[in-house]
C-alpha cells in the first residue's frame, strides 16, 4: 500500500507542473482530467467524479455528492478554479473527508497567479497507523 504522504507529495509535485505549464484560468474540469491522467502514468489507481452515498436519519441518498479524484482508494482531491479558495471549500473538503472515513484530502486551486498559496492539505482525524478501508468505485447492479 503506497505511503499517503509520499501520495500527496506526488498530487502536489504533479499539480504545480501542470499549473506552470497550462497556466490558470481553464475549467476545473481540464484540470481534474490531466491530474487524473498525470497520476495514472504514474501508477497510480485515480478515481474521478466518484459519487458518494450517504445516509441520514435513516434516509439514504445515493450519490449526495461527488469526489472530484480519488488516489489510490485513500487521498480526496478536491479542485477548484477560482482566484481565491474560500474558507467554504476547506469546509466542503472536511465534510467530505468525514462522511468517506478518509484521512486526508487535499484541496487545489488552479485559478490563481500561482499555485503555492492554492494548496491545501486536510487532515481527518489523521493517524498514520490506522488505515482507513479504501473507497471503491460502486458496483453496478
Amino acid at each position: 500500500m503506497e505511503d499517503i504522504d509520499r501520495i500527496t507529495g506526488d498530487v502536489v509535485d504533479v499539480s504545480m507542473r501542470i499549473h506552470r505549464d497550462l497556466g490558470p484560468g481553464l475549467l476545473e474540469s481540464v484540470y481534474e482530467a490531466v491530474l487524473a491522467a498525470r497520476l495514472q502514468a504514474m501508477g497510480y489507481s485515480v478515481l474521478r467524479q466518484l459519487p458518494i452515498d450517504i445516509e441520514f436519519e435513516n434516509i439514504r441518498c445515493d450519490a449526495a455528492f461527488r469526489v472530484d479524484l480519488l488516489v489510490e482508494g485513500r487521498v480526496l482531491v478536491e479542485i477548484k478554479s477560482v482566484e481565491k479558495l474560500a474558507e467554504v471549500h476547506a469546509k466542503q473538503l472536511l465534510t467530505y473527508l468525514r462522511l468517506t472515513k478518509q484521512p486526508i484530502g487535499l484541496l487545489i486551486n488552479f485559478g490563481g497567479e500561482t499555485l503555492k498559496e492554492g494548496v491545501r492539505r486536510l487532515a481527518n482525524n489523521y493517524n498514520p497507523s490506522a488505515l482507513p478501508a479504501p473507497l471503491r468505485e460502486p458496483t453496478k447492479g
